[in-house]
């Protein structure tokens, strides 16, 4: 439901959470740096209620920016890297180059099992999980699959896995984990991220398998079929055994 609030109103609760939480940590005679981390810490965990990179960035860097030219606190200048470590556990910088939180919409798999149909216990990894919102889709997608999904960063895993107690969410590196175990692979990523998706699916996906690409196609697969969602987005499937097309044959990228 939180996910859902109207913007701005995500960054006036954030803000003002945090501003209460340092103001309470004040009264109770914190120290500054304490004051500034719990603070800030509040500020970044409701930064994931953004919906946009920059939205994210106003929520989570609110607080600190708007501390620092207040001159309510002075603090020694390494103490100013504690808003910076805190951003860069949710929003590690390898994982920059993967999807910034793009949300599934809700309804935008229905139509997966028409073209994709897996047998009850099947089992599906959403790659880059961040907040649940694919594990979401998923499940209404396919309600009888076992989900599993894996985020890098900690507080974005322990976020889904409280969304999504009914999937297995673990805390690691999408691009580092085993593919062959899996049934069908969802994605919701950057253009940029396709093919490094294509290369390992093509050498991981067991026969039979699916890679499933909501929005962006990756150009260097043919597609076994595509259909778009109802909200508009293109979603892509593709089928294992994959094989590469050749330079001549890849459609051209945007």
């Amino acid at each position: 439901m939180l996910g859902r609030l109207v913007w701005p109103v995500p960054a006036l609760l954030g803000w003002a959470l945090a501003w209460g939480v340092f103001a309470l940590g004040l009264a109770l005679a914190w120290e500054a740096f304490i004051c500034l981390a719990a603070a800030t810490s509040v500020g970044v965990v409701m930064s994931v209620l953004g919906q946009t990179w920059w939205r994210r960035l106003m929520i989570g860097a609110g607080f600190p920016l708007s501390i620092a030219m207040s001159g309510a606190l002075t603090l020694p200048a390494w103490m100013w890297l504690i808003p910076l470590g805190l951003l860069l556990l949710v929003y590690p910088i390898n994982a920059w180059r993967d999807a910034p939180l793009f949300p599934t919409p809700s309804d935008a798999l229905l139509d997966l099992p028409s073209f994709a149909p897996l047998p009850p216990g099947a089992h599906i990894l959403d790659a880059g999980c961040g907040l649940g919102h694919g594990l979401v889709a998923l499940r209404a997608a396919y309600p009888l699959a076992k989900l599993q999904g894996v985020e890098r960063s900690y507080l974005l895993r322990l976020w889904c896995a409280l969304q999504c107690p009914w999937a297995q969410v673990q805390q690691g590196d999408m691009w580092a984990g085993d593919w062959s175990q899996f049934d069908l692979v969802y994605l919701f990523q950057r253009p940029e991220s396709m093919a490094d998706a294509a290369l390992k699916a093509s050498r991981e996906l067991r026969p039979g398998a699916w890679l499933v690409s909501l929005e962006f196609e990756a150009l260097l697969l043919k597609p076994g079929a595509q259909t778009r969602a109802p909200g508009g987005k293109m979603v892509w499937l593709y089928q294992a055994p994959l094989t590469l097309l050749p330079p001549s044959q890849q459609p051209p990228g945007d």
